[in-house]
């Protein structure tokens, strides 16, 4: 820990990842909290796909918790560019729980509902069967085992769709997209909650105080996080669009085309949907509704958008 002006100490918390959606996040949101310190390390001073140095870098940097949040998230290229995903995703959590131990400090890893097949009819619970669909899915599962076997003091964040003011995802491309466009084809068949970085960095902050607060096992493990509510991607689309109009943005009409008539490198889950029980159980922790954190990102992406 870090001394603040009033002679406290302040929470040094190392995040893996400079530019990534939660990563973002949590400096935004932890420059909210006077006692917290959230320190990014992104190459060339981390590099995920180069795991001999991870340790050694982690160490010297004396956290008090690590968040593992920067993955390798391009799930289509990931089934050309194995080896760099299996590096980044599969080996280096292990790495990273690896120097948590040493250190003897909790760490919180982002991992994905891609673990799941999504054949599954109703939402996924923690202990359901695994079986992902893809090398993006089945290196982020080797990277859960291989952080729980190198430390028992882990949180593995199960999250899903996520979206934010930062960096590329679903909902900017949206609004970028309908800036342009009066009608837009998207998949109706596939459903999941849509979950702010935001809400998972404010859901992250808490959790880390509970790790360092209560060794407590039952805490520990891994716990589904994602926002409350459900929608298809067509579904969370009109809602971003519906939002924009109503804030004087961009809109267009949205087409529900199927996911055959959508076909990509990598198969997605068919069914996303994580249930949240166990983390609002243990950890008091229940992210709001996706609609209504869309609201204020739709309006900070709105104020970035060109004229």
């Amino acid at each position: 820990m870090h001394e603040m002006n009033n002679g406290a100490r302040r929470l040094r918390l190392v995040v893996t990842g400079l530019e990534g959606q939660v990563v973002r996040s949590l400096v935004a949101r932890g420059a909210l909290h006077a006692d917290i310190e959230f320190v990014p390390l992104g190459r060339p001073w981390l590099d995920l796909a180069d795991t001999s140095t991870i340790v050694e870098t982690l160490i010297d940097a004396k956290p008090d918790a690590i968040v593992s949040a920067a993955a390798y998230t391009a799930v289509d290229l990931a089934e050309q560019e194995v080896e760099t995903a299996r590096k980044v995703n599969a080996l280096a959590p292990g790495e990273i729980g690896r120097a948590a131990a040493m250190l003897g400090v909790p760490v919180v890893h982002l991992s994905t509902d891609y673990v799941f097949d999504g054949s599954k009819p109703s939402p996924y619970v923690e202990t359901d069967p695994v079986a992902p669909l893809g090398v993006y899915g089945r290196t982020k599962l080797d990277g859960e085992i291989a952080l729980a076997a190198a430390t028992e003091d882990h949180v593995i964040l199960r999250t899903a769709w996520v979206y934010s003011p930062y960096g590329r995802n679903f909902l900017k491309t949206m609004l970028r997209i309908a800036a342009t466009r009066e009608t837009l084809s998207v998949v109706g068949d596939q459903v999941g909650n849509p979950t702010s970085a935001l809400d998972i960095a404010d859901a992250v902050i808490c959790i880390i105080r509970s790790l360092l607060s209560s060794r407590d096992h039952s805490l520990r493990g891994i716990f589904h996080m994602s926002g409350t509510g459900q929608a298809s991607w067509a579904e969370f689309a009109a809602e971003i669009l519906a939002q924009s109009r109503g804030a004087g943005g961009p809109s267009a009409e949205i087409v529900p085309i199927s996911t055959s008539e959508y076909p990509t490198p990598a198969c997605r889950p068919a069914n996303s949907r994580l249930d949240c029980a166990k983390l609002e159980e243990l950890h008091g922790i229940r992210l709001p509704h996706w609609k209504t954190s869309m609201n204020a990102i739709v309006g900070l992406v709105l104020d970035d958008l060109p004229d």
